[in-house]
């Protein structure tokens, strides 16, 4: 059987051949990346990442400065722990706009393994993975959540059991891109709930939210307000890549010196 298919392999290869995840170019194997593309990633995770993190957000530190970033000091996020297998840069934002926005969903596997290796620490110590929810109009536009396939994943490569519908989008909040840390907040108010009949599921449960990209981290926060509202033990959140909070400068230069 396997002979019989190496012909129909091969014939796939020529017709649709493997593309690279981030720049298009041929590859060796399906949501793989180039020679070019590799080296360029800054993963923030052991044995590649090497810069200190915050205990709390996970983003990279400056030498000597405190185990808590400032961002972090002044408004603590309730969720306890984050974390991230990218750095959200020039050479990460092609692979992740490709993923959401081109369809190249086949990416999320391997996204997955780099994920599941960044957050060993958050994944040991919980027992359910929740997805960040998009909006049923944002949904049927893209046909797929991205946070979702990224939990799906996880879950298969780490064994951590799923809630793909725990929460809910109940408010289309617009693109966040431009928006202030503050107006990330206001606007993601009351946006998120927990989906009608899943509260059983989730309370007493140290959950670990799921995402693509962590900017300011009000996403997640709204997330684990209602999660812990609802009776979840506790709240952490893993991410694909993640930037330095607007105006925090020690992080912004941290990512320069990256």
């Amino acid at each position: 059987m396997r002979s019989a298919s190496r012909p129909l392999a091969w014939a796939l290869d020529w017709a649709l051949p493997r593309r690279c995840a981030a720049c298009g170019a041929t590859v060796a194997t399906d949501g793989g990346l180039c020679a070019d593309c590799w080296p360029r990633l800054t993963f923030l995770a052991p044995p590649f990442g090497t810069r200190p993190l915050c205990q709390c957000c996970g983003v990279p530190l400056l030498p000597l400065e405190s185990l808590t970033c400032a961002a972090c000091l002044r408004q603590p996020p309730r969720f306890r722990r984050a974390r991230a297998a990218l750095l959200y840069d020039d050479a990460s934002k092609p692979l992740i706009l490709r993923f959401k926005h081109a369809d190249r969903t086949e990416g999320a596997r391997l996204f997955g393994r780099w994920m599941v290796r960044a957050g060993g620490e958050v994944l040991e110590s919980v027992d359910l993975l929740v997805p960040v929810p998009l909006h049923p109009l944002r949904l049927l536009t893209r046909q797929f959540n991205q946070a979702a396939l990224l939990a799906r994943a996880v879950g298969q490569e780490s064994g951590v059991p799923l809630a793909l519908t725990a929460l809910q989008r109940v408010r289309a909040t617009g693109m966040q891109r431009h928006r202030s840390r503050a107006e990330r907040r206001r606007n993601l108010a009351q946006a998120i709930r927990v989906t009608p009949g899943q509260a059983a599921e989730l309370t007493g449960r140290h959950i670990a939210v799921i995402d693509d990209v962590l900017t300011t981290g009000a996403t997640l926060d709204a997330c684990a307000k209602v999660l812990l509202a609802t009776g979840a033990a506790s709240v952490q959140a893993l991410v694909l890549a993640r930037v330095p909070a607007p105006g925090d400068q020690e992080a912004q230069e941290a990512l320069r010196m990256s």
